[in-house]
């Protein structure tokens, strides 16, 4: 089974200084039938405005996600650390027992694009944790980088989640093709351009939930960027 969510459809929410999609019922966007998929909770796709952002609040028992875009994030939290996220990195904090963070965009002239991702955990109350990595753009072109597991596998980030994120960019004749078990759940996320995901054709913002399939192929990309999800049932 292959679902497509359209660009369209998902919740949208206007801050002024944040300008929010969001895939799944989030804040003050709630649909009872998009409460997440597998173990997949949010995705959200985020634009701050120059000079503003997130400021300091609290999450326990998440693992949470970032992937910019464009511009860059300003991280800060309670374990100490102060990041800046470009693009290209994937950062992970694991909420565990409890953190407080802010994120911001501190250009003057640049808005900050970037996706929010919560996965929920497979443990909860330990301590939390931060890490943070980059990915060259030519590790993901025509292929599908492994960029959070549970075990760290390839480089990737460690997520304390039964999940795995993969990156890829696909324009022209790459392909590539993962094998998925057909008892969990997958999710593809297209963040930019075109892509065909199992002879099915997704445009920008587009997703596809996927259940019971053994096998995904990505083709016939136009300056595609995605986000693939192997997820617990």
């Amino acid at each position: 089974m292959l679902k497509v969510r359209k660009s369209n459809e998902r919740g949208f929410a206007d801050h002024g200084w944040l300008k929010s999609f969001h895939s799944f019922s989030f804040a003050g966007y709630y649909d009872p039938q998009f409460m997440g998929w597998g173990n997949l909770r949010v995705i959200n796709e985020d634009r701050i405005a120059p000079g503003t952002g997130f400021g300091t609040h609290g999450h326990r028992d998440m693992e949470i996600i970032s992937y910019v875009l464009s511009g860059e994030l300003a991280h800060k939290d309670t374990m100490g650390n102060v990041k800046g996220i470009p693009p290209g990195d994937v950062q992970r904090m694991s909420a565990g027992s409890g953190v407080q963070h802010s994120e911001f965009n501190h250009a003057p002239a640049e808005s900050t694009h970037f996706f929010q991702i919560w996965i929920e955990p497979n443990v909860t109350g330990i301590p939390a944790s931060y890490e943070q990595k980059t990915f060259a753009t030519a590790e993901k072109q025509g292929a599908l980088r492994l960029v959070a597991s549970p075990d760290g596998a390839h480089g990737s980030v460690t997520i304390h989640a039964d999940a795995r994120l993969y990156a890829g960019l696909f324009d022209g004749t790459q392909q590539a093709q993962l094998a998925l078990d057909p008892d969990r759940k997958a999710y593809v996320h297209l963040v930019r351009g075109e892509l065909t995901v199992n002879g099915v054709a997704l445009q920008t913002g587009d997703a596809a939930l996927i259940d019971g399939e053994s096998q995904l192929a990505l083709s016939h990309g136009k300056d595609a960027e995605v986000l693939v999800f192997e997820l617990s049932a």
